[in-house]
């Protein structure tokens, strides 16, 4: 598959490495532009780029503070499958009004990037079990990473590459159920085995 990445930070940049291992071709991009890059494109698979040329893909994940969502070409994202690993962080991002009276980031991020197909994964899990603690289906205490999203055809393509990195992809609901998974929730960086998160992801209370 043709991946662009648009964030190069933890999350970001072992989404690179592990997707490109894995035999995707990875095109990653950030707001420094490719030459700051330099040591992600030695990875198998991986080629730095502009934002523009990620979001030349028919999959981008997004992996940037929260506030610079609304930077982002607004109208680039159309009919794209767009992976939100995104997490508010009032005290990084500033107070966004919309978050704080209740809206899900991830419905937030959606309403601001016309038309994309946006599923929200990989903000529950820190970047080193993500690039280090992936493990084989069947495994006993595989990590689970919850998925949430609108659209089936792009909630089962973004399981299906959880599942090829090694953790279960378990049902986050829709959209306007992410906050079930955001920060201080239950199975929020709690590295759950699938039963234990489904829970987690049922209990959690705003």
């Amino acid at each position: 598959m043709e991946i662009g990445i648009i964030g190069a930070g933890h999350i970001g940049g072992t989404l690179a490495r592990r997707l490109g291992a894995l035999g995707h071709s990875v095109l990653v991009a950030n707001s420094r532009g490719p030459e700051s890059l330099e040591q992600l494109e030695r990875e198998p698979g991986v080629t730095a780029g502009t934002i523009a040329q990620a979001t030349d893909h028919d999959l981008v994940i997004i992996s940037i503070p929260t506030r610079a969502v609304p930077e982002l070409p607004r109208d680039a994202f159309a009919g794209k499958i767009v992976v939100d690993t995104d997490n508010y962080y009032p005290q990084r991002d500033g107070r966004i009004a919309e978050i704080d009276r209740g809206t899900p980031s991830s419905r937030w991020t959606a309403d601001h990037l016309t038309g994309a197909r946006v599923v929200k994964a990989f903000n529950t899990i820190n970047f080193r079990p993500l690039g280090e603690a992936g493990v084989p289906a069947g495994t006993p205490g595989r990590i689970a990473v919850p998925v949430a999203g609108d659209d089936a055809e792009a909630t089962r393509v973004v399981s299906e590459l959880v599942e090829a990195l090694g953790f279960d992809a378990v049902d986050g609901g829709t959209l306007d159920d992410s906050w079930r998974q955001e920060p201080g929730t239950p199975v929020y960086n709690a590295n759950l085995d699938a039963p234990a998160a489904r829970a987690a992801i049922a209990e959690a209370t705003r």
